[in-house]
């Protein structure tokens, strides 16, 4: 089994295909709460709301309540996968509820598509929010009533005051990570004055930018996310949601803790990142405790080490780059690190939640090799693919002595290890299809597959080389055909009639090469893409290096294969195995024929620079 590697700056070895999870060490929290019954007087009206709604309420059924809570302002990326089947995952584990949660306090990006979006790639990974006859789908925006009383209520109680100071001051005045911050000259407004000018900010009275309410904590904090943080601006935009009901918005870090809250949520399960947010969480919410706004026991926030992965960036601003100058087709592009580009290249969504348990949870930074992913994929996948032939880099192979006309089966397995699948007939005549890497005219040393006959060093003459068609006959190459240039455009072989697999004359012949094939005659014309790692190095953009500078241009290849006729049939969210060539899926397909183009997922085998 792999684990992250402890050493931030090296990559984590490529996982071992075993099933054991790694270390998570949010279960032994979830575990010891359960034990101690930490969460045990909750109760629960039916639905999140303040203290009042639940009092008298029965216990909560839930013992555990986790929450996803994006903001819709994107598509989600392969580190929310973990997010997603971490908090999902614990609640399913331990008899709880994971809420879906939209964070939507930020109206000028925030759009429907994105809470459509997101919503659709959640339930392609194999998670809902429904539990104990409810559906648990919740929005931040619906809480905005209540965080407007909850910011009254702190003026009211002197825990929070408006300030006239311009950003450039307020940052000014904030102090460094080594002195204190000073106090603002509004400070001290008396409570009267600040609940007047917070009615009208709410009201639409100022400009954006003219006052703010912030927390009244300590300016001389240690931490400077305790020096009197900002809870509510000023924002003249409309809303996805609630339209210009509202012109002042929460700022996140005040939002996220009354959502919680409101919600019962016991573990709040954050990134690193959010660490030094926690003692101003743990702050609101105690006030809004002592106000009998929020029920205790309070939600308790635990952070974990967000997903690092070589060869691919995960900044939103980055991924927002590749997709606005054009260096991908889009954000559903299959190179993209986003879900529903990589549902397009053909990644399942079991292979994220094997690659979500391999990976663990752990309290520190690491790098996890990309290899480990594309192991999950592949392991997933030869399990669920049947087999298909494809032949990728078509060259004509002609066999001279076949009967003209002469058509006829051969039964290849559907999947080698699973029988019950059955086998398939696949069309067979005188013309084929193979791989053009399978002729050589002048062989190199230990080279198995087909070549002319030729002259050996001694003078003598060599035949050409035997090699079975895989679940054919056995051929024997006697030339090939040249155009004017001098490419290859043909071979030519002879065949034993009596070497067919599965027949009793097929162990008499004894080669050491093995070819596949696609009868020309039967075969399905198709354009498939052999997508490949975005990035040519682990760390794009590493340093002050421009990360567009380390795309690899050839990341994207596109081929005119020859396909097993069966292909053509092909069905969105079938997967295949391309033998040799590794696991694809069908994608675009034509819109008057139906017929599908194929993307690959993962080649059979880790090649990367190797």
């Amino acid at each position: 089994m792999s684990k992250p590697s402890t050493n931030a700056n090296k990559p984590a070895g490529q996982a071992k295909p075993d099933n054991a999870p790694a270390s998570n060490f949010l279960r032994h929290i979830v575990e010891a709460d359960l034990a101690k019954g930490t969460n045990a007087t909750r109760t629960w009206s039916g639905k999140p709301g303040p203290a009042n709604t639940h009092l008298g309420e029965p216990d909560d059924p839930a013992k555990i309540r986790t929450r996803f809570p994006p903001e819709p302002n994107g598509y989600l990326h392969f580190g929310h996968a973990k997010s997603i089947c971490l908090n999902f995952g614990l609640a399913r584990d331990y008899g709880g509820v994971c809420h879906m949660r939209f964070d939507d306090t930020n109206p000028e990006k925030e759009e429907q598509e994105y809470v459509d979006a997101i919503l659709d790639s959640v339930k392609w990974l194999g998670f809902d929010w429904k539990a104990f006859g409810a559906e648990h789908l919740y929005f931040a925006s619906d809480y905005f009533d209540v965080m407007y009383a909850a910011a009254e209520y702190l003026i009211l109680t002197a825990n929070a005051y408006v300030d006239s100071l311009s950003a450039d001051q307020m940052r000014t005045m904030r102090g460094t990570l080594t002195e204190p911050g000073k106090d603002s000259p509004y400070r001290e407004r008396s409570v009267a004055e600040n609940l007047a000018l917070f009615q009208g900010m709410r009201d639409g009275k100022f400009a954006e930018g003219e006052h703010i309410l912030r927390a009244k904590i300590d300016m001389a904090s240690p931490n400077i996310n305790l020096r009197d943080p900002a809870i509510y601006r000023i924002r003249k935009a409309t809303h996805h949601r609630t339209g210009d009901k509202w012109c002042i918005y929460p700022m996140y870090t005040f939002a996220h803790p009354i959502e919680d809250g409101l919600e019962n949520i016991t573990h709040s399960i954050c990134t690193l990142e959010f660490e030094d947010q926690r003692p101003f969480y743990d702050w609101l919410l105690e006030r809004l405790a002592e106000g009998g706004l929020i029920q205790r026991p309070v939600p308790r926030q635990y952070e974990f080490a967000r997903l690092n992965l070589t060869y691919v960036v995960l900044s939103k601003r980055k991924l927002i780059e590749l997709v606005t100058d054009k260096h991908v087709e889009g954000w559903d592009d299959p190179r993209m690190p986003t879900l529903v580009g990589a549902r397009r290249r053909g990644y399942t969504p079991e292979g994220f939640r094997m690659f979500a348990e391999r990976v663990g949870v752990a309290k520190s930074h690491s790098w996890i090799d990309y290899a480990t992913l594309e192991e999950c994929m592949r392991e997933d996948l030869n399990e669920r693919a049947p087999r298909r032939i494809a032949v990728l880099d078509p060259l004509k192979l002609i066999i001279d002595n076949y009967p003209e006309g002469q058509e006829e089966e051969c039964h290849p397995p559907n999947h080698p290890q699973k029988p019950d699948w059955g086998k398939r007939g696949v069309p067979f005549s005188r013309e084929l299809w193979i791989e053009r890497e399978d002729f050589e005219e002048v062989p190199p040393p230990k080279y198995f597959r087909l070549y002319p006959p030729g002259v050996t060093p001694a003078g003598d003459t060599s035949p050409g080389n035997k090699v079975r068609l895989k679940y054919g006959f056995v051929v024997e190459c006697t030339g090939c055909d040249k155009d004017a240039d001098g490419r290859v455009i043909a071979v030519h072989c002879n065949y034993f009639p009596d070497s067919k697999s599965g027949t009793p004359g097929a162990d008499t012949y004894k080669v050491k090469g093995t070819i596949h094939w696609v009868s020309a005659k039967h075969a399905y014309t198709a354009e498939v893409r052999l997508y490949d790692r975005l990035f040519k190095v682990p760390n794009p953009g590493a340093g002050d290096r421009d990360f567009i500078l380390d795309i690899n241009t050839e990341s994207m290849k596109i081929v005119t294969a020859q396909l097993e006729p069966a292909l053509r049939e092909a069905k969105a969210g079938e997967h295949f195995q391309f033998e040799r060539h590794g696991y694809f899926v069908p994608d675009r397909f034509d819109p008057v024929s139906g017929e599908p183009e194929f993307n690959r997922a993962v080649t059979m085998k880790d090649a990367w620079q190797k």
